[in-house]
């Protein structure tokens, strides 16, 4: 007897699962909003839209911050404006096809989520050790339990599988 190509989720897992590949969708949109702009920049003065983005929402140049994002805006190239538009679209691509994996209940769209969350926590931490603020512990703890969630889904599955093949004999 042949296994078929989606595996059978208990609703609440389907829909824990069809949200964290909502979530990854939405990162995907982010991103290609944000190649998008990329592109928009090349051959355009990063700096004036810098100072202009900074001014618009009332923030002094005279801060370390601020100056730090003008001097990345200054030292901004077309070259380099293309490539983080190309990275912003692979990056895109890659959260799409999770987002569509992990809608569809593929396993292996699952071992992408638990793999591409579990690279990102060193980062993480790494941001939180620079200073703990509201928002990156939010990203840091959410990103922390799609690891678990995705870890407890591949060991559930796993396990439902092996019990699934051991009942069933050849004829």
């Amino acid at each position: 007897m042949t296994q078929p190509a989606t595996k059978p989720h208990p609703s609440r897992q389907r829909r824990v699962l069809q949200a964290v590949a909502l979530l990854e969708f939405s990162k995907g949109c982010f991103v290609i909003v944000m190649g998008f702009c990329a592109i928009a920049l090349v051959h355009k003065d990063a700096w004036l839209y810098a100072e202009s983005l900074l001014a618009l929402f009332h923030v002094s140049t005279d801060r370390r911050s601020a100056q730090l994002f003008l001097d990345f805006a200054d030292n901004v190239t077309d070259a380099r404006l293309w490539a983080a538009a190309r990275l912003a679209f692979a990056y895109a691509a890659l959260r799409f096809t999770e987002a569509y994996g992990l809608w569809r209940c593929r396993t292996w769209a699952e071992w992408v989520a638990l793999i591409s969350g579990a690279l990102l926590l060193p980062l993480e931490v790494r941001e939180l050790m620079r200073g703990v603020t509201l928002l990156r512990s939010a990203v840091f703890i959410g990103n922390l339990a799609v690891v678990l969630f995705m870890l407890y889904v591949i060991r559930t599955n796993r396990r439902a599988r092996r019990l699934a093949s051991a009942g069933t004999t050849c004829d």
